[in-house]
């Protein structure tokens, strides 16, 4: 016997669906924790960049491990922030902690993200494997990042879009009525 996954998107919504419901769009706006996200979002990417870079600087020197390690440890730490935070922004906005359909393949690769990273964590504590090979998990971490980092920015790009398309729209038919 087969058992078949349902793997929901915005296309389960029905063709030609929005990223947003009117509705869903409302509570979005009316979220604090939009803003929330807003602000942790470009943290966590600077706090990447700065990570990368201390990374970086041991694996070219072998010097400065102890910074290396606490920079893999603060993004973590951002990244369950903005995880939580997220998950509950997801509730505010579509009545579900996660894989709502809107961002069910986000919140894939979010789990990806967060399980390395915290793999990293566990390979510190419990001292797991030498140090170049830990930080070249916090990389393939930071790899899985990017990727989850790019996937919501598209998924912003298109939320924008909607919205310019809505109102172009909405203006046309305004005009159309006049």
């Amino acid at each position: 016997m087969q058992v078949r996954v349902r793997r929901p998107s915005i296309a389960s919504r029905g063709p030609g669906a929005a990223l947003y419901t009117p509705a869903e769009r409302r509570r979005r706006d009316a979220s604090p924790w939009t803003l929330v996200q807003g602000v942790l979002a470009p943290l966590q990417f600077l706090v990447f960049l700065v990570s990368v870079a201390l990374i970086a600087r041991y694996f070219a020197t072998g010097e400065g491990l102890a910074a290396a390690s606490a920079s893999v440890i603060a993004k973590t730490v951002v990244l369950y922030a903005i995880m939580v935070t997220g998950a509950i922004w997801e509730h505010d906005v579509f009545g579900q902690y996660l894989f709502a359909p809107a961002f069910f393949w986000e919140d894939v690769v979010s789990a990806v993200v967060i399980a390395l990273h915290t793999a990293y964590v566990a390979a510190v504590v419990l001292d797991w494997t030498d140090p170049r090979a830990r930080l070249a998990l916090a990389l393939a971490a930071y790899a899985s990042y990017v990727v989850n980092a790019t996937q919501f920015l598209l998924k912003l790009r298109a939320a924008r879009r909607q919205e310019a398309s809505e109102q172009v729209h909405g203006a046309a038919t305004l005009g159309a009525t006049s």
